[in-house]
């Protein structure tokens, strides 16, 4: 027979469902701050405040999970820097776009650094499909500052033979650059100056 003090301590009703969303945010700075191998499943679900079992249930793998969690960066924490790329002017447009990253890589409430330049760079052969996919994330940057640089070319705002594969190349090495030092400790307005000779660089480049 359960006495009465028993039955008051047993749970009544179904388990309560966790916020997906803030679970998954709280995945993302686990990766973002860990990196993919990095992460295990104990610290993932600590995080997220969920056990192993309802973490399968709501997002099938810690691959998954973690294809989430950069869709989530994306969409929550690096809109801001891109969004500046759509600045008329080219020279303002990456001026605002380094000012916006350094000031993420840099934010006191969150990990430092860029989730897509730490996250996952070496790794064991049996991570390398996810690792393939780190990459393809980087390289569409890159190919963003290519098609905003060739827009800027269009719009007689850089010189003609400007050679916008290689610049966009070199920004993007910048950027992923900034992020490794911010992890190491550099402050912002030391990062900002290293943005600014980049800025400089898209400026000689004007018509």
């Amino acid at each position: 027979m359960i006495n009465k003090n028993e039955a008051d301590r047993r749970p009544r009703g179904r388990p309560r469902a966790f916020d997906r969303e803030k679970a998954l945010a709280a995945a993302g700075e686990t990766f973002w701050k860990l990196g993919y191998e990095g992460a295990s499943l104990v610290d993932l679900t600590e995080a997220m405040a969920i056990t192993p079992q309802s973490l399968y249930a709501a997002f099938k793998s810690k691959a998954d999970l973690f294809r989430e969690s950069l869709g989530w960066y994306l969409g929550e924490v690096g809109s801001a820097a891109r969004a500046a790329l759509d600045e008329p002017d080219v020279v303002e447009a990456f001026r605002q776009f380094y000012a916006a990253s350094v000031r993420q890589f840099c934010s006191e409430d969150q990990p430092r650094g860029c989730m897509l330049s730490a996250a996952l760079v070496n790794c064991g052969s049996e991570h390398s499909g996810i690792a393939k996919e780190v990459a393809g994330y980087r390289a569409a940057s890159i190919a963003l500052f290519q098609a905003r640089l060739e827009r800027a070319v269009a719009a007689h705002q850089l010189k003609d033979g400007t050679d916008c594969a290689a610049l966009a190349r070199y920004l993007g090495a910048i950027v992923q650059g900034l992020s490794i030092q911010a992890n190491d400790g550099a402050s912002a307005g030391e990062l900002d100056a290293v943005a600014a000779l980049a800025v400089t660089t898209i400026a000689s480049a004007r018509r």
